[in-house]
């Protein structure tokens, strides 16, 4: 659950002497240094609210996730180490990193949590923290990595099927023995948490499965999921929708209205005959599982929990992408079947990444981006993300293979943004910041933003200028380079800006006829939380007073000071 604000003093607590011994006995096993980090004894990773934002508060004080997350087979400590020294370089603070179900619990009733405390291990040996991902019941809308004694048994863990009758590669949210043991499991990994890091907070947070989806159908066609197709739409999803009917989904209440606001019937009869009624009606199912699992879990530990979608491709239906996961236009259906999981999050791999950002945020829900794309744009995406969507964080996939640009981009934006979190984490749902990125990449259009009294006019710079090579030959075109960044507006008339490929030029942002003139402007940065100034800029760099530019291939930031007066 979500806090209603951050106390101004954490509450310190002493360490009972079982936990201890639990501490102890594992280091002793593990060799884990139980060395007391700062903020040893505060209370859990929780989400509180700030505004009308949510953040993450670990050791008594809000985070901010600059993050990365490992390949799915690269989560296992003697493999990533030889990593460490490449996800150092890239600035991080936090990664994320698999726990799969078949080697914590390889035989019914054993566990085996070496993977866990490897990972633990690893991360506290270099300072990161860590957000772990449960690999359950489903990675990838398939159950690869369910353990072997559950694949060999398909009559007590039941599989999805299709149309055809065919047994799919994917459990079957109907089947209760699936869900129960998916449960346990987590549940014993969670109380294993808590006993090995419940005083020293190494992981922040968990996600409950991994991009859930039905997959090449929109709907399971086992007996039971056709069994409770044709029952009723259950009440407490009914009630939601009535409760909620102003705020929905535009998808899923045009659905619903369509059907002349039913509130009882059959799933037909409330959504009416198609793919997306099937999609509904699988997103309930998977996330009443879900709830089930992170239930379970959260009794043993209440870490933040949250779920993770794979998005849909432009012009693809239900059953052509995984199908009834925590999508944006089914967010109202996962409430109302998992509120045991705090926020549903994007796996942004598609170049329209503001507009994705919106879509999860326009109900409400926090942002947390926990994978996305590892190319040059990531190093302008997270400003975006974390400036106009106070994102809790983010991390691009395939962390260890970042290198070359991408690899320098990403380093650069996570040094930088690292030095601004605590002005970021401050203004954070005041109204005071805004995310500058272009809606598309390849054509980067002018942006107006308001803020702070004034209207901002953004244009973006990709390409590097043009030079000649030897002999006054053109030379090859240059990859275009990531523009964009983040605005806060730190006082009256005055802003910080952020990130790379920026243009800016100010105007009143109402009717005033004035005209906005430049008093001052710093290229600089912040060291231990204090303005340090670099440069200053008054000359060609603001194009004589006219104008805010941060070059393209290199991120800075820079501090303005604005003026008005009126032509005679």
């Amino acid at each position: 659950m979500i806090c209603d604000r951050i106390s101004t003093c954490a509450c310190r607590t002493m360490l009972t002497w079982m936990s201890v011994a639990c501490a102890a006995a594992w280091c002793a096993a593990t060799g884990v240094s139980v060395a007391e980090p700062p903020g040893q004894g505060t209370a859990p990773p929780r989400l509180v609210r700030q505004g009308s934002a949510t953040q993450l508060v670990v050791d008594g004080a809000p985070f901010l996730i600059l993050g990365g997350e490992v390949g799915n087979s690269s989560g296992e400590a003697d493999y990533l180490r030889d990593f460490w020294p490449t996800l150092r370089a890239l600035n991080l603070n936090t990664l994320l990193a698999p726990v799969y179900w078949d080697r914590t619990e390889p035989a019914e009733g054993q566990f085996d949590y070496r993977l866990v405390d490897g990972l633990i291990r690893e991360a506290r040996a270099n300072h990161v923290r860590l957000v772990l991902l449960w690999f359950g019941s489903w990675k990838n809308s398939m159950s690869c990595y369910a353990p072997a004694w559950i694949k060999v048994d398909t009559t007590r863990f039941i599989r999805a099927r299709d149309s055809a009758g065919r047994s799919l590669e994917i459990l079957s949210p109907f089947a209760a023995a699936n869900r129960e043991s998916d449960a346990r499991a987590f549940a014993a990994v969670m109380r294993h948490l808590r006993e090995i890091d419940g005083d020293l907070h190494t992981v922040v947070m968990v996600q409950v499965e991994n991009e859930i989806g039905m997959i090449p159908e929109a709907r399971d066609r086992s007996a039971a999921a056709d069994a409770a197709f044709a029952g009723p739409v259950p009440a407490a999803l009914v009630e939601y929708l009535r409760r909620n009917d102003e705020q929905l989904a535009p998808e899923l209440r045009s659905l619903w209205l369509a059907q002349g606001r039913k509130t009882s019937g059959s799933w037909e009869q409330v959504f009416g005959h198609g793919l997306a009624t099937d999609e509904i009606f699988m997103a309930w199912h998977f996330a009443s599982y879900t709830q089930a699992v992170a239930a379970a879990g959260r009794t043993e530990y209440g870490l933040p929990m949250f779920v993770n979608a794979a998005l849909i491709r432009p012009g693809y239906l239900p059953g052509q992408y995984p199908s009834g996961g925590p999508l944006p236009h089914l967010i109202d259906v996962w409430r109302a079947a998992a509120p045991a999981i705090d926020f549903l999050s994007p796996d942004i791999y598609f170049p329209n990444f503001a507009e994705w950002c919106r879509r999860y945020t326009r109900s409400g829900n926090p942002l947390f981006v926990p994978e996305a794309q590892r190319g040059a744009d990531a190093s302008v995406n997270v400003f975006y993300a974390l400036a106009q969507h106070d994102a809790i964080g983010f991390a691009p996939f395939g962390i260890e293979s970042t290198t070359g640009p991408a690899a320098a981009s990403l380093a650069q934006s996570y040094e930088l943004l690292g030095a601004l979190a605590p002005t970021l984490l401050a203004a954070q749902g005041r109204g005071i910041m805004a995310g500058l990125l272009p809606e598309s990449p390849e054509q980067p259009q002018p942006q107006q933003v308001i803020l702070g009294g004034y209207s901002l006019r953004v244009t973006y710079e990709r390409q590097a200028p043009p030079s000649l090579a030897e002999g006054g030959a053109a030379p090859p075109a240059a990859a275009p380079r990531p523009a964009g960044g983040l605005v806060v507006a730190i006082a009256p008339d005055e802003f910080l800006f952020a990130g790379t490929g920026l243009t800016v030029t100010f105007a009143p942002a109402g009717s005033e006829n004035a005209v906005v003139g430049i008093l001052s402007a710093e290229e600089g940065t912040f060291v231990n939380g204090q303005w340090t100034r670099r440069r200053w800029l008054n000359g060609d760099q603001t194009h004589q007073g006219r104008h805010l530019r941060l070059e393209p291939g290199r991120v800075s930031v820079q501090r303005i000071r604005l003026y008005r007066y009126h032509e005679p």
